[in-house]
């Protein structure tokens, strides 16, 4: 396989998974991990039956996690890195200032930048455009063009200066301030002060290295004073303020410079937009990547399920060549049996043992195993094998019980001296005794004793389509069937709610003894195709056939033959 080992690599089974599927996928990614594979995951599309979550329990692994879908996702974007599909984690908070924020679009080489509040959850976007309404007045003549709004917490912050005199106050709520620059004479400073315009009490005023100017700016009062070119004023006027209870600040930069960065000091809750695009991490690429291309926004935040938690952002370059998760297909071999989203994920390999389908396209070359052997763990069993590899007591008892439930402990007439040969060599590993533990794996979680007739006809079930028809076939296999004639009505409206849901043409059910190896079959759909079927019918709906116990090589083969029969005339559905 020349997939990169350090890339995310899923070994996934088919829809409604069995043990073959599950255990296959669980061994193989075990194998992948020894031979140098670093980030590999065994997951499963459907629910994990009762009987394989037993074999779980003897080897004493985890159950695969549940993945329905594997498109490429929003969180899947932010998820890939920036250098692969342009995401970026850039955004501020809602009390961060003009200059936080446009420090930040500048380190993106972005516009816009979401911003969060204290729970980390979006409640805007910024735009670059949006900063500079901040900055510049509406008017140019009067306060306005000399009025600020900020918080003295703030304004010190970005001239990363510091603070004497009154105490900053503690709350975030922004003050109207009026910037006052003191440059003039000490008389005209004062007519300047003397000429009140409102603006009294709201005055900070900016002042160097002047002395006698500081103390007439605290004489007259003002609401706030800044001392620029890194200069201190005297303990003094220091005491003097802190009585009256005049914030003092110190900036290390010129009064230029601190006039142009207070501008700058504004939050920026203010100018958010509200009328932005937000995706939630588990929508697929597929789903909204038309609707984000014709957007004229630049930067998409994405936000975690059933909340407005921000994840992170992606551009839109993110959506020129998404990511795709790189799979492993176990146990089959067509879309129509496997993971949602299968076609626009990245396969890397298959290992299976079924029929050819033909509907898998890949890209470039992959690796493609398929052999008639008894099941498809039996051929991973087998690449440890040519690896030199020992699987572990786990991994060895997974092996055993996929190739046990498929050849029904080699009596299936799928079974091949392949399946013989490992068997006997994975049963020494995991130290079992086949015998018994094929007695344990079908007396675990009976579906006949204590299934509902929904688990029943779903918990291993295909569907197919050949012929032009489309059909649902399901088995399970039992120890004890006397139960059957019990549940056969409800079992039967199942497969009809199937077909109903579905838009099968016939949906059936093989129930398996395995102790007499002989099956029922129940059927609902097209009566043309069950009556087609090569078995004993005795009542309506349901067949009897002797020696019938392989899905793959007997009952797939005898519906095929029973399609193509009924061509000639209507499907009654």
């Amino acid at each position: 396989m020349s997939q990169d080992k350090d890339s995310s690599l899923y070994i996934i089974g088919h829809k409604n998974p069995d043990t073959d599927a599950i255990c296959s996928a669980i061994a193989h990614a075990s194998l992948l991990k020894a031979i140098g594979y670093t980030d590999v995951e065994a997951i499963c599309c459907g629910e994990i039956p009762e009987r394989t979550q037993w074999v779980l329990d003897q080897a004493n692994l985890p159950a695969p996690r549940l993945v329905m879908d594997v498109r490429t996702t929003a969180g899947d974007l932010v998820q890939c890195g920036e250098a692969q599909c342009g995401e970026t984690n850039f955004k501020v908070s809602q009390h961060d200032t003009i200059l936080t924020a446009y420090r930040t679009m500048m380190d993106a080489q972005l516009k816009s930048v979401p911003v969060v509040n204290e729970n980390n959850e979006i409640i805007g976007l910024l735009k670059l455009a949006d900063l500079l309404q901040l900055m510049m007045p509406s008017q140019t003549k009067g306060l306005p063009v000399k009025t600020i709004h900020a918080t003295f917490a703030n304004t010190i912050k970005v001239l990363e200066g510091s603070s004497v005199g009154a105490d900053i106050p503690d709350d975030k709520e922004e003050e109207e301030l009026v910037l006052f620059v003191s440059a003039s004479s000490s008389e005209t400073i004062k007519k300047r002060l003397h000429n009140d315009d409102g603006a009294q009490k709201k005055r900070v005023a900016i002042c160097g290295d002047r002395p006698e100017v500081q103390q007439l700016l605290l004489d007259e009062g003002v609401r706030a004073l800044v001392i620029t070119g890194g200069v201190s004023i005297s303990d003094p006027l220091i005491a003097k303020a802190k009585d009256l209870g005049i914030i003092v600040i110190y900036s290390e930069h010129d009064s230029a410079t601190t006039v142009q960065l207070m501008r700058c000091s504004r939050s920026v809750q203010t100018a958010l937009t509200e009328d932005y695009i937000c995706i939630g991490e588990k929508e697929a690429v597929s789903s909204f990547k038309d609707r984000l291309t014709a957007s004229n926004q630049e930067i998409f935040p994405v936000i975690a399920k059933d909340s407005q938690t921000l994840l992170g952002t992606f551009s839109t370059s993110a959506l020129v060549s998404p990511p795709r998760k790189n799979l492993v297909l176990v146990d089959h071999n067509e879309y129509a049996q496997a993971v949602k989203g299968v076609e626009e994920a990245r396969v890397v390999e298959v290992i299976d043992h079924h029929r050819l389908a033909g509907d898998i396209v890949t890209r470039e070359p992959i690796t493609y195993l398929n052999e008639p052997v008894g099941s498809t763990c039996t051929l991973v069993a087998r690449k440890f094998k040519w690896r030199g590899i020992k699987p572990d007591r786990g991994t060895a008892l997974c092996l055993c019980a996929g190739l046990i439930s498929d050849t029904l402990n080699l009596t299936s007439p799928t079974t091949t001296e392949l399946d013989q040969e490992i068997l006997q060599w994975l049963c020494e590993i995991a130290d079992i005794n086949a015998e018994e533990f094929t007695k344990g794996f079908f007396e675990a979680g009976s579906l006949l004793l204590h299934g509902s007739a929904d688990e029943i006809v779903g918990v291993d079930r295909k569907e197919f389509k050949e012929g032009g028809a489309f059909v649902s076939i399901s088995q399970i296999e039992e120890i004890v069937v006397t139960s059957l004639p019990n549940r056969i009505d409800e079992i039967r409206a199942s497969l009809q709610s199937l077909i109903n849901q579905h838009g099968y043409d016939a949906a059936i059910i093989a129930v398996t003894d395995i102790s007499s190896h002989t099956s029922t079959i129940l059927a609902a759909g097209s009566e043309s195709i069950a009556n087609a079927m090569p078995y004993e019918q005795t009542e309506p709906g349901i067949w009897h056939a002797p020696g019938v116990v392989s899905r793959k090589k007997q009952i797939f083969p005898a519906m095929c033959e029973a399609i193509y029969k009924a061509t000639d005339t209507t499907l009654e559905v």
